[in-house]
């Protein structure tokens, strides 16, 4: 069954996908090792500065959106408007699990903030 015209399948696997990409970009991001003053002023690889948290914002968004999408399932299905269990069932593990991968993303960057901090100047 689909939620919004989109099937689950189809959700997991768009959400996987954008997972590998970012995955990938702070792979090639790291890999870089430091930046020089002209990068540093154009941001890393020659991108503009805001990408970062432009990024994070667009995830941030997509969390949202999944956590909104999965609160109206169930509460369709709460109505008696769907008697698909498993559509929403998905749903609300789609928004989960989006949401711990952004926890986890936060404790990161978190931690990484504080070795920064912690590091001598």
């Amino acid at each position: 069954m689909a939620i919004n015209g989109v099937s689950p399948t189809d959700s997991v696997m768009a959400i996987r996908a954008a997972i590998l990409q970012k995955n990938a970009a702070l792979r090639d991001v790291a890999q870089t090792g430091g930046a020089t003053d002209a990068a540093a002023t154009k941001g890393v690889d020659g991108a503009k500065p805001g990408a970062f948290t432009d990024a994070l914002k667009s995830a941030l968004e997509q969390v949202n959106g999944l956590q909104s999408q999965a609160g109206e399932a169930a509460a369709s299905f709460e109505r008696g408007e769907t008697t698909d269990i498993a559509a929403v069932m998905l749903a609300k593990q789609q928004a989960s699990i989006s949401f711990e991968a952004t926890l986890q993303v936060r404790n990161k960057l978190l931690s990484a903030y504080k070795d920064i901090m912690s590091m001598p100047v």
